[in-house]
């Protein structure tokens, strides 16, 4: 079964830390697009960082995430990772990891992803 399972949500005050990680089955995460999003309430889903397969050599962060967030993946546990430094409320959201078969080309959109997880909540309180 092919699947992505997000972890490492939860509560965390301003100006925190939290590691999200993104564990994939079924599949090898090396060859494809990863890419992270998030939906805060009432609004729509939208990109935080993605990162090319592991031939490719890119990454790119929402301008919002610059320097606080890092994107990153370990090919041998077929997980990737999102470190997220600095937190501020309007980080407060689900957060989803999607993959994309980089034969189909490194658009990393929430409409050109092949798998999604089901998303891990981060809260950014005081």
């Amino acid at each position: 079964q092919l699947q992505l399972v997000e972890s490492g949500g939860g509560l965390v005050q301003p100006g925190g830390s939290l590691r999200l990680s993104c564990a994939a089955s079924g599949f090898t995460l090396d060859t494809y697009v990863i890419g992270w999003f998030r939906q805060a309430p009432g609004k729509e889903r939208e990109r935080v960082s993605c990162m090319s397969s592991s031939s490719g050599g890119w990454r790119n962060y929402v301008d919002s995430v610059k320097g606080r967030f890092t994107i990153s993946r370990d090919n041998a546990k077929n997980t990737a990772y999102l470190q997220m430094n600095s937190l501020k409320p309007e980080d407060t959201a689900v957060y989803y990891c999607a993959a994309r078969a980089s034969f189909r080309g490194s658009l990393c959109t929430p409409y050109g992803m092949d798998y999604w997880g089901k998303g891990t909540l981060v809260t950014v309180s005081s």
